[in-house]
């Protein structure tokens, strides 16, 4: 098989076919959202980082509260049903969000219980959309799945803010946001014309599945355990380019809606290659390759932070993208290859509770930073945090193993770049 049919291979699946193209029309609306709120937020709190920061952290605060329940909801229900409700609850967030902005009334306080609302829906459905995934595909074809939803997930991210900086000029914030709503059914109607027959499925658990089993489970796991700490810290300090561009944009390099949105296309652009690079991936990555990713990606983050111009932050944000994305996937297909089938809902869960459970703690501080010390300190701080988080767990499992760190960078280096070169 060739090298670029191997990278779609997952297509092949008719539920996954029907699933990733519901993904890429609603993922592709949600992107317009998050940036045309972003703009409302920034509009009416005169720029400032804070309020950013603060409506960031509501999005995300239900995730650190309710993730592991959504979890157990996962391992123990329909995932397709869990899907398809929490499709609907977001497309009313959505519709009663661009209602409010059309007609002049929205207010912040009101963008920050939506927010809220928004983050709750996901709590729930996010645990669902990554185990659905093995269901849809099997083992086999489950890492090139997991990349091909992070290319799906991404080429949103590069039309997504681009098309809604054009939108935002012509039409309006709210109008952009209602279009979202439209977007929603799309991934409605592919969960609905899915054939659960042709889904591989084990027996529903619903007595006793309990949240204790799945945090059990994983702490006796330390290959799960340690790309898990990576993002932890990463995600919490360096993966916060939602707030930390729109403030680079508008603060740094004066610019408007168009341009903000092609800060965060050019990032999303990296992120796609790195997604396509990961696709090419047919077993478990090494943790060297977690790692490796990891100090790649800090290195360009803090280099996008003293990019002079705006045109060289754009053209350094290619490389940030790429490694963001490549870390994330490697972390999560050493996560999700590593678990058994029964406790893969509460691992998920567990992991995108570290992953993006710490938003609603760093966002208010990562805005507040960017207020006090300039929009440039959001960046240099992520990329320092990823680089030194990347080199203590080399450090440790230097100690774990009683080998030499130069024996593990010696080690790590060749599995990293040759992995991305197949």
């Amino acid at each position: 098989m060739s090298g670029s049919l191997r990278t779609f291979r997952s297509l092949r699946i008719r539920n996954y076919r029907l699933f990733a193209t519901g993904q890429a029309v609603s993922l592709l609306g949600n992107w317009m959202q998050f940036t045309a709120q972003d703009w409302v937020v920034l509009h009416l709190s005169n720029n400032s980082g804070s309020a950013l920061g603060f409506v960031t952290a509501l999005q995300f605060l239900p995730i650190a509260l309710l993730t592991l329940y959504g979890g157990k909801l996962a391992d123990r229900y329909d995932k397709r049903t869990l899907l398809r409700c929490t499709n609907v609850g977001a497309g009313l967030v959505a519709l009663t969000l661009g209602l409010l902005t059309t007609t002049g009334a929205i207010q912040l306080w009101q963008v920050m219980v939506l927010a809220a609302c928004l983050g709750t829906v996901n709590a729930i459905d996010n645990p669902s959309r990554q185990a659905f995934v093995s269901e849809m595909v099997g083992p086999t074809l489950l890492p090139n799945a997991i990349s091909l939803n992070s290319a799906i997930f991404n080429a949103a991210r590069v039309l997504g803010p681009a098309l809604a900086g054009v939108a935002i000029s012509l039409i309006g914030t709210g109008p952009v946001i209602l279009l979202n709503c439209v977007t929603y059914t799309a991934t409605f109607v592919a969960l609905t014309m899915m054939r659960p027959g042709e889904l591989h499925r084990r027996p529903m658990r619903r007595r006793d599945t309990r949240i204790a089993d799945g945090l059990r489970y994983a702490a006796g796991r330390p290959d799960l355990l340690l790309p898990m700490a990576l993002m932890l810290v990463i995600g919490a300090l360096g993966f916060n380019f939602q707030l930390t561009l729109s403030l680079v944009s508008t603060t740094v390099f004066h610019r408007g809606a168009a341009s903000f949105g092609l800060l965060t296309t050019m990032l999303a652009l990296g992120a796609l290659a790195g997604a396509l690079a990961s696709g090419r991936r047919a077993g478990r990555p090494s943790s060297y390759l977690v790692i490796c990713a990891a100090f790649g990606f800090g290195v360009f983050e803090l280099l996008a932070g003293f990019a002079p111009t705006y045109l060289s932050a754009a053209v350094i944000l290619i490389g940030t993208g790429f490694f963001m994305i490549y870390l994330a996937q490697a972390a999560n297909q050493r996560v999700q290859l590593g678990v058994t089938e029964a406790y893969r809902g509460r691992v998920m869960a567990l992991y995108l509770l570290v992953f993006q459970g710490t938003t609603p703690v760093f966002s208010p501080l990562v805005g507040w930073l960017g207020q006090a010390a300039g929009a440039r300190a959001t960046l240099w701080v992520g990329g320092l945090a990823s680089i030194l988080t990347a080199v203590a767990v080399l450090i440790y499992r230097s100690y774990r193993r009683r080998v030499p760190v130069s024996a593990l960078v010696e080690a790590a280096i060749p599995t990293g770049w040759a992995r991305i070169a197949r």
